[in-house]
């Protein structure tokens, strides 16, 4: 489910969105952007629905606090079930570990303000642009990717004869959508200094992958 390559590094802050899935073929998947190196270290890849997911992702995020000291930031696609499970982990992060990214609203001349709605919306409107954000990123070597699922569904994205960014047939999007949704987090996210948090370390099932 977890996949490392390589060592977590202290002081590293890390972006972290998940694309979710309700059963099937489709699969849980988590991009682990490290904006202090600008690769990805670290993929979550599990088949079933997001409710089960939701707490490894949990588990995930507070191990990478112990070992940064920064809390990550992290959000779900609202779509199948993303939504209802951001809330979830939002009750789930007790220690207050990590931050749940919430959604901007444009406002007015002073700039965007943050909305009470947790996640990445993905919509007409904006996966056009997020898809196209990534494309430049990659394009101008702006992020390393270490993980050969992820680089194939790149490589089987295609453009359509409707004009539509998307999966080639019989192919899946859930590594590219959690990426692009990643990388706009690597954009307008920054770390906030965690030296004055007491946190008592917790072994859990993270350690015991690693």
């Amino acid at each position: 489910m977890l996949q490392l390559y390589r060592e977590i590094e202290r002081n590293e802050f890390f972006v972290v969105a998940v694309d979710c899935a309700q059963g099937g073929a489709d699969r849980n998947f988590g991009q682990f952007i490290s904006k202090s190196r600008a690769d990805i270290p670290l993929v979550f890849k599990m088949r079933g629905v997001a409710a089960d997911m939701t707490p490894l992702i949990h588990q995930a995020l507070e191990w990478i606090f112990d070992k940064t000291g920064v809390q990550p930031v992290v959000a779900f696609e609202r779509n199948m079930g993303g939504a209802s499970e951001m809330s979830r982990l939002q009750k789930l992060n007790r220690q207050g570990k990590y931050r749940i990214y919430q959604k901007y609203r444009v406002g007015d001349a002073n700039g965007e303000t943050m909305t009470d709605s947790l996640g990445f919306d993905t919509n007409v409107q904006t996966r056009p642009q997020i898809l196209g954000d990534l494309k430049q990123a990659i394009d101008n070597d702006l992020i390393r990717i270490y993980d050969k699922d992820t680089v194939d569904e790149l490589c089987k994205f295609i453009i359509n004869k409707r004009g539509k960014a998307e999966a080639a047939a019989n192919c899946h999007d859930d590594a590219v959508m959690s990426l692009a949704i990643a990388w706009q987090l690597y954009q307008t996210e920054n770390s906030t200094s965690a030296n004055k948090m007491t946190v008592r370390h917790r072994t859990g099932i993270i350690d015991k992958i690693f």
